[in-house]
């Protein structure tokens, strides 16, 4: 299985910053150690190009010339630096390339990515460019090109925080269907409809959020019975488990571990590619979340067996 990193641009973080930059770096050693099997690979950078087909030209510019005001660096939550720039093109061509390989091989990753908060013409909360909301929709022009029909896309959302700006770019696509299965009382405060959102209450454990889970994942896919999605983005955050500092939800390892299995399983069963990023995690142990996202990274592996062994 390939996987895609981008962890060598580190963010010049002030001290004591929250966000656990050092989590996509520890995740790759630990890969290299324990995963033979997954091909890690440096993520190209995104072009320009490529990010306009989800961004305004202006905003692109912002971010690469370092022309962002104060106001939209803190709502981004990262001071401005090259290497933001850089690690947030890197970080776009990591899902694209992982799109790529997924449509071809049927399971890839992106060992960082999921960045939902980003809209057309903004960053926020830790997200500076929309990695899947690109990959989507140059995966669907380069379908087009090669077999001249359309590919319709389905973003399976399940960080703990809502797929925001992921809505707001698609909120008048009928080929991207964005499902959001998130933390009712999290950030953002207002949420942006997306086409199947689940809220759940603090405190929600793994019975009642792996319901929830079955719920929408058949909804999605009686909602595409006739036409279904040829491709799928899975975020799957780390951020619901009980150890994270922001994330309100009390699922645990094992909890987790279910609810990836049960995405990776019902894409497999009906042939749908799958594009993994791995979207937040912000434990009060950093050990701890990059446990979580290896188990993932590790399950993605499983199924990408599974698919070759059809």
């Amino acid at each position: 299985m390939q996987a895609f990193y981008s962890d060598q641009f580190v963010l010049p973080l002030p001290a004591g910053h929250r966000f656990p930059m050092p989590k996509y770096r520890l995740l790759r050693d630990r890969l290299l150690a324990e995963a033979p099997g997954i091909r890690l690979q440096p993520a190209p950078a995104a072009s320009d190009g490529e990010l306009a087909l989800a961004h305004t030209p202006t905003y692109i510019a912002q971010v690469a010339e370092g022309l962002l005001s104060t106001a939209q660096q803190r709502e981004i939550g990262f001071p401005w630096s090259a290497a933001m720039a850089e690690r947030a093109r890197r970080s776009v061509g990591a899902t694209i390339a992982a799109a790529r390989a997924a449509l071809t091989e049927g399971v890839a990753s992106n060992l960082a990515g999921g960045t939902h908060h980003a809209s057309a013409d903004k960053g926020s909360g830790y997200c500076v460019f929309n990695d899947v909301a690109v990959a989507a929709r140059l995966m669907q022009a380069e379908w087009h090109r090669r077999h001249r029909r359309l590919l319709r896309v389905a973003v399976i959302d399940l960080d703990v925080h809502q797929g925001d700006g992921t809505a707001a770019i698609f909120r008048d696509d009928p080929t991207v269907f964005t499902l959001s299965l998130h933390g009712a009382n999290n950030f953002p405060a207002r949420k942006v409809a997306g086409d199947l959102d689940v809220a759940l209450p603090d405190g929600c454990t793994d019975a009642p959020y792996l319901a929830a889970l079955d719920d929408a994942l058949a909804a999605l896919w009686a909602q595409h019975r006739d036409e279904p999605p040829g491709l799928v983005f899975y975020l799957a955050g780390a951020d619901p488990h009980e150890g994270d500092r922001l994330g309100r939800l009390k699922l645990s390892a094992a909890g987790l571990a279910e609810r990836d299995r049960r995405v990776f399983d019902a894409c497999r069963a009906r042939r749908i590619p799958l594009a993994l990023t791995m979207a937040g995690g912000y434990g009060h142990d950093i050990g701890q979340t990059v446990a979580l996202q290896l188990r993932t990274q590790q399950l993605a592996f499983d199924s990408w067996c599974a698919w070759h062994a059809a």
